[in-house]
């Protein structure tokens, strides 16, 4: 593609070069750039890629997007911030393949997966072709790439997005995280509907405070992004945006709603409940426990609906869904007990856990989990204490450090168990504290294991070493 075909995408502060330049490519990292790529310099947390300009230059960029005027020879794209143009600049590269499928955000602090993965069963049962992006990593068309980012980076969400499109994908159904609608990594995206799941405590070390936190969430409902909205009305902030946005859509169970339930039980394998999705009455089954998925099921069930697919499909699509990993999933039976895996990394996703299995255990409820390593410290006390109050007994231990001390994170969760009165233990390493749980169980025990869901890695000083805890649950076992 030429330079000067691209440059109708953004708004620019001066130009240099030469327009016919043929670009092969667009790079935001020196170190990966390629023969005739466009790099992009930005000042970002801990570096500004401006002071790799050069090296990239070596490599072989063609041309440069920057902030400030290069001392180089190739063709330099001054703007105003450099890391705002990455998006649109990679919609035009790869022929705006967004515009070409019916596109949803999901959004919120927890139950954004499990959502995509609903709809996703959803929109297969109505018999449509469909695109997954987020936690778990990118499905479509019997392909699969690894996670690394809920929302990947710009370059790579629209190089993905464009073979979607190849491949035939009519639906897209991909997690939106507070950080990329802070860094305005989908700007230019026109989603057919967004939805919002809530909004609890999480990424207070990035964000600093529940305000800008709650203001990122908020950017994807804004100028027209999404043609509509459906909102969680039992949520606080989902009240506020309702009352803001017109048109929105609303779910709940326990405020007036357009889409809500009825004669909800819980089981565990599974709730049913009759949902009203805007007048329309229909049983539903699922096949994973706990009330905050009747809540996602709402939002997924609004969704398909307002985009065309049935009742019957939406409810074949949700009874099909068996299992979403590492999402309060059922791993194991162990000596008359049950073992879940739940990716529960906040305070208000561990509580809603706990809740939902404390109803349906006959015996004791024991939870192991731990805190990531630089992330927000303050909600570990908070997790510690909300842990020990809903479970009766809690084994405190690592999960993903990184360069953090696990003493330190276990001691600062320690702090709130105390705050109970509770017995507890700690085990440091996860595996052995994993082993340590599973032979305390006994007839009709549950234990849930939290904090990594369907993480395959544990990271320790910046190495990511291969750990799941569904798969060392069931070496554990037998």
């Amino acid at each position: 593609m030429k330079l000067g075909a691209l440059l109708q995408s953004i708004s620019y502060k001066e130009f240099t070069g030469n327009a016919e330049t043929e670009i092969s490519g667009l790079c935001t990292d020196s170190q990966k750039i390629r023969q005739g790529e466009l790099f992009f310099c930005y000042e970002g947390e801990n570096h500004d890629s401006h002071d790799f300009a050069e090296e990239a230059v070596a490599a072989g960029a063609a041309a440069i997007v920057c902030e400030r005027k290069l001392d180089l020879s190739l063709p330099q794209i001054i703007v105003e911030d450099g890391r705002s143009a990455v998006a649109p600049l990679a919609r035009a590269y790869y022929g705006y393949a967004d515009k070409k499928m019916k596109m949803v955000a999901v959004t919120g602090t927890n139950g954004k997966t499990t959502t995509t993965y609903m709809l996703e069963s959803i929109f297969k049962a109505a018999g449509r072709k469909t695109g997954v992006i987020g936690t778990l990593g990118i499905s479509y068309s019997g392909k699969f790439i690894s996670p690394e980012l809920t929302t990947p980076d710009p370059v790579f969400l629209h190089n993905i997005l464009a073979d979607m499109a190849v491949c035939g994908v009519e639906f897209v159904f991909m997690e939106v995280s507070a950080h990329a609608l802070h860094f305005g990594k989908i700007d230019g995206i026109h989603y057919e509907v967004g939805i919002f799941t809530n909004f609890t405590q999480d990424h207070l070390d990035f964000f600093g405070n529940m305000h800008d936190y709650a203001d990122s969430k908020k950017l994807l409902f804004k100028d027209g992004r999404c043609g509509y909205a459906v909102i969680n009305s039992d949520d606080k902030l989902g009240r506020k945006m309702l009352s803001e946005l017109n048109g929105a859509i609303s779910y709940g169970l326990k405020n007036p709603a357009d889409v809500f339930a009825v004669d909800v039980a819980e089981k565990i394998n599974g709730t049913s409940f009759v949902i009203n999705i805007f007048d329309e009455l229909y049983e539903m089954n699922l096949n994973i426990p706990a009330l905050h998925n009747v809540y996602n099921a709402m939002s997924a069930s609004a969704c398909a609906k307002i985009l065309g697919v049935s009742t019957e499909n939406i409810a074949a699509g949700l009874n099909n869904l068996k299992t979403v990993e590492g999402r309060l999933e059922r791993v194991a039976r162990y000596n008359g007990a049950e073992i879940f895996v739940d990716f529960a990394h906040t305070p208000d996703g561990l509580e809603k856990s706990l809740q939902a299995l404390k109803k349906l255990c006959k015996g004791k409820l024991y939870c192991l989990f731990g805190c990531g390593g630089n992330r927000d410290k303050t909600k570990r006390p908070l997790m510690g204490e909300i842990a020990a109050r809903n479970a009766d007994f809690c084994i405190v231990t690592s999960d993903n450090p990184r360069f953090e001390d696990p003493y330190e994170i276990i001691t600062q969760i320690e702090a709130g168990i105390r705050l109970t009165g509770k017995e507890y233990v700690t085990v440091t390493e996860r595996e052995t504290a994993t082993e340590y749980a599973i032979k305390l169980l006994s007839l009709g025990d549950i234990l849930l294991v939290a904090g990594k869901g369907g993480e395959y890695y544990q990271e320790i000083m910046g190495i990511k070493h291969s750990y799941n805890d569904n798969e060392v649950i069931k070496k554990i076992i037998g």
